[in-house]
């Protein structure tokens, strides 16, 4: 019997609920994004509900693949956000739970996700495509329900052009009625005009045909066709009526279309069949551009065997005793009179064109093949890149709810947005660029996999470690340490403390303190040569041993109860270990900077400036530690009497 483990199952009922919820909450979302992309070919046409909600469904199916990785990034960051922001987290770990171990359910579970995705993308998505375009392609061809505007002519009866200056909505009676009948062409000597003070519109019962019955109106038909065309007096007729019924064809029917077309089409097709055309439109079109080369390469100009010619040498190669006479193009050509010269010369440019617009035109049909095989490359990679955005969104989301320590839908939903909206920038980017031939296939449809993939490398890596990537005091730190920022130091008077200042320690640790600090300015000069300056440069190991003791007399000073020496400490300097102090440590690439002399120049330049400043600091704190032993003899001598 299978047994899971209780922080497995714990973890399972933690995610899979949010999972689920969030899946048909981006579902849902990405659904309305659909309806408003496609509102224009549903509204007008009554169509029944059923119909509506077949495409709903089918268009739900369609959705999936851009609902799912949201669902497991926004999920993942909602689960273990809850758990960092209640402490669970913390627990684990201080069980000696590591966070790997922790997320190996869920990693288990993405795993299934992945692989169900995959078949998910090759079995069902192809039908539900083709089923979805076909119901699209079908709604867009119905007609739309009849529906006169009053004011304006509509258009939208095939062959009419109907005027209606305001009707009753009460009964349906149309007033002072306009029609033009441009069934047989829009030119003005077949167009029909007829004009009616009022009228009513129906629909037969199949909906195959319009019923108008026109009341106290007149009808004006050209009848030049009847007539001579030379003649300047055109004939036509008039005709009066008091009651005209007018039979329109007009299909108001819900026709479906056949699917097997969409089925033929990319959006249509798993992965066999994917590769079945590829391999044919790609055979077909290395043989049309064999047959091209060939052609060019056998078609004689002026009468002139050129392949022949080198035919017959390749043979010659091939067989060293045959003999071979070659035509010499260019002293035919100065033999010519200036006459013939230039008529061979625009015949030759001639030609040249029209084979030009001829293999133009040539290039265009193998354009369409290279493009059906760059369309059908790219649903073959959609079918794997959907599987590996799953496991890459839930190794960015849950080392990231770990980090945050933020539940709930505000802060995750946030960030999962803008991260789900950097990746479809990207993606889409290169699925337009894979699309127009610009980069490969490939390249442009795994470009989102390969910029997201390191941002969850760098996040679970950071995450395992309990490293502070929120922590703007490590960027700011990091930032001062870059750019030689001088920083302040801040120190307050402890209320209680367990140790109290020694007058006499303190001042050997002064002294001391002092010591060193002339040691190494004697030890590390300021004016550096150039070429000392990137061999030699400053002892940073020295340095790092001088700022401890610095910070060591520091927080000892700290626990005094005057407030004088509290405020003296707080114009300590913080020492900075900058790496232009010694930018060079390795031999060889001293020596590549020394030979690059503009950007060793540059350096050396802004090194001597930040080792004075670091000897300023050092001689400030010489004084401070003379100020401070005063201040401490002072209070010393003070409490002796």
């Amino acid at each position: 019997m299978l047994r899971i483990k209780r922080l497995y199952r714990f973890m399972l009922q933690s995610f899979l609920p949010l999972f689920l919820m969030t899946f048909f909450i981006c579902l849902f979302i990405v659904l309305m994004q659909f309806l408003w992309r496609y509102i224009d070919d549903l509204v007008g046409k009554g169509l029944e509900m059923s119909v509506i909600a077949e495409l709903f469904f089918y268009a739900a199916i369609t959705m999936v693949p851009m609902a799912l990785p949201l669902a497991i990034l926004l999920a993942s960051l909602m689960t273990f956000g809850n758990l960092g922001e209640r402490f669970e987290l913390m627990a684990m770990k201080a069980a000696g739970i590591s966070l790997i171990k922790v997320m190996r359910p869920l990693i288990i579970l993405m795993f299934f996700i992945a692989i169900g995705a995959f078949f998910f993308q090759n079995n069902v998505l192809p039908i539900a495509q083709a089923k979805m375009y076909t119901l699209l392609w079908s709604m867009r061809q119905k007609s739309p329900e009849l529906e006169i505007p009053e004011g304006v002519f509509y258009d939208q009866i095939p062959g009419y052009n109907i005027f209606v200056d305001s009707k009753n909505r009460d009964n349906g009676t149309l007033y002072n009625m306009m029609i033009y009948d441009v069934s047989q062409g829009n030119d003005l000597d077949r167009v029909r005009i007829i004009l009616a003070d009022s009228g009513r519109m129906s629909i037969t019962e199949d909906k195959t045909h319009l019923f108008l019955r026109l009341f106290s109106g007149e009808q004006f038909d050209n009848l030049r066709n009847q007539g001579s065309s030379n003649s300047k007096n055109v004939p036509y007729r008039r005709e009066s009526f008091s009651l005209k019924e007018i039979l329109i064809p007009f299909d108001n029917n819900f026709n479906r279309m056949d699917e097997s077309g969409m089925r033929n089409q990319y959006v249509g097709k798993n992965i066999a069949q994917l590769r079945q055309t590829i391999d044919s439109v790609q055979l077909r079109v290395d043989s049309i551009g064999s047959v091209i080369g060939r052609e060019l390469k056998r078609q004689p100009y002026f009468n002139l065997p050129y392949y022949k010619v080198a035919q017959s040498r390749e043979e010659n190669t091939a067989q060293p005793g045959s003999t071979i006479e070659t035509t010499e193009i260019d002293s035919l050509f100065v033999n010519l009179d200036q006459s013939m010269e230039r008529s061979m010369l625009i015949q030759a440019l001639s030609k040249a064109r029209q084979k030009k617009q001829e293999y133009e035109f040539r290039s265009y049909v193998l354009d369409d093949d290279k493009s059906t095989i760059r369309r059908h490359s790219i649903e073959l990679m959609k079918k794997f890149t959907l599987s590996i955005a799953c496991i890459i969104f839930f190794f960015i989301g849950a080392p990231l709810g770990a980090i945050i320590r933020k539940g709930g839908l505000g802060t995750p939903l946030v960030i999962s947005v803008l991260l789900f909206i950097f990746y479809y920038i990207i993606d889409n980017t290169g699925y337009k660029l894979a699309r127009d031939g610009r980069w490969a296939v490939w390249e442009g449809m795994w470009l989102s996999t390969a910029v997201l993939m390191p941002l969850g490398v760098f996040l679970t890596y950071k995450a395992i470690n309990d490293s502070a990537v929120f922590n703007k005091d490590a960027y700011l730190n990091f930032f001062r340490r870059i750019f030689g920022i001088s920083e302040v130091r801040h120190l307050e008077m402890k209320e209680l403390t367990m140790d109290d200042v020694e007058p006499q320690t303190a001042i050997a640790k002064l002294n001391a303190l002092t010591e060193v600090c002339r040691a190494y300015m004697s030890a590390n000069k300021t004016k550096q040569s150039y070429h000392d300056f990137f061999l030699n440069g400053y002892d940073r190991k020295s340095l790092a041993r001088l700022n401890d003791l610095l910070d060591s007399t520091i927080d000892y000073l700290s626990n005094s109860r005057e407030k004088l020496v509290i405020n003296k400490l707080c114009d300590y300097p913080i020492l900075r270990n900058l790496w232009i102090y010694n930018p060079t440590p390795v031999r060889w690439l001293s020596w590549a900077a020394i030979v690059i002399f503009p950007a060793g120049l540059t350096l050396w330049i802004a090194g001597r400036k930040m080792r004075g400043e670091l000897h300023d600091e050092l001689n400030k704190i010489i004084k401070i530690d003379s100020e401070l032993i005063v201040m401490l003899e002072s209070d010393n001598t003070k409490t002796e009497q």
